[in-house]
């Protein structure tokens, strides 16, 4: 089986992690894409996040049409930060061995994974794949490799989609009291504006 991991805060999902989510499981003919909102992410502790019980929703009524995406709340129920590197020791404990597991990745958290704790054992633990990402220049692979040796070997990318669709520009118009409309789907627009999310941002 093949078993494809998007992470992100989700705050909130949009159609560019759907786009892209749907673009790598067609190419790479994965079995099911995994959705999982951070917990406590440690690299975002510097802004305000949203609770995880409405971050969990919008991905569940985001995802709900499509039976090849799975929501995952692995790291939610983890106390404390969570760290990619945990979930997919965790996922690979309740895999069987057949099983190849893919993290999806744009070119800016690519860039900063030699930040993160271990990656060296992420990139032995699941295959990279990777793609671009609006106003990001690509990352030199040569410098990666000096933190996960043989990244290289251990990575597919692809030339897109590039989606140019942010989080932070979905807050900062709802903020703003601008539409939303066609930036995140339907459901989950109507469940922002019943909850009354990101108004006082």
């Amino acid at each position: 089986m093949k078993i494809g991991m998007m992470g992100g805060t989700f705050d909130p999902i949009h159609m560019g992690h759907l786009i892209v989510a749907e673009e790598v499981r067609m190419a790479l003919e994965l079995d099911k894409v995994l959705f999982i909102p951070a917990g406590e992410p440690w690299m975002k502790t510097d802004r305000q996040i949203t609770g995880a019980p409405h971050r969990v929703e919008m991905v569940r009524l985001a995802i709900e049409s499509n039976p090849f995406f799975q929501l995952s709340t692995i790291e939610i129920e983890h106390p404390g930060w969570t760290y990619t590197v945990d979930t997919l020791e965790q996922l690979s404990k309740d895999f069987d061995n057949e099983t190849q597991l893919f993290l999806l990745i744009g070119w800016d958290g690519l860039m900063n994974m030699p930040k993160w704790k271990a990656p060296y054992r992420i990139s032995k633990m699941a295959t990279l794949v990777t793609f671009p990402r609006p106003g990001v220049p690509e990352p030199d692979i040569s410098v990666l490799e000096e933190s996960m040796p043989g990244l290289s070997k251990r990575m597919v990318k692809l030339d897109g989609p590039c989606i140019e669709i942010s989080s932070t520009d979905i807050r900062k118009r709802l903020a703003e009291g601008r539409s939303i409309r066609y930036l995140v789907p339907a459901e989950v627009e109507r469940y922002i504006s019943a909850q009354g999310l990101y108004k006082n941002r």
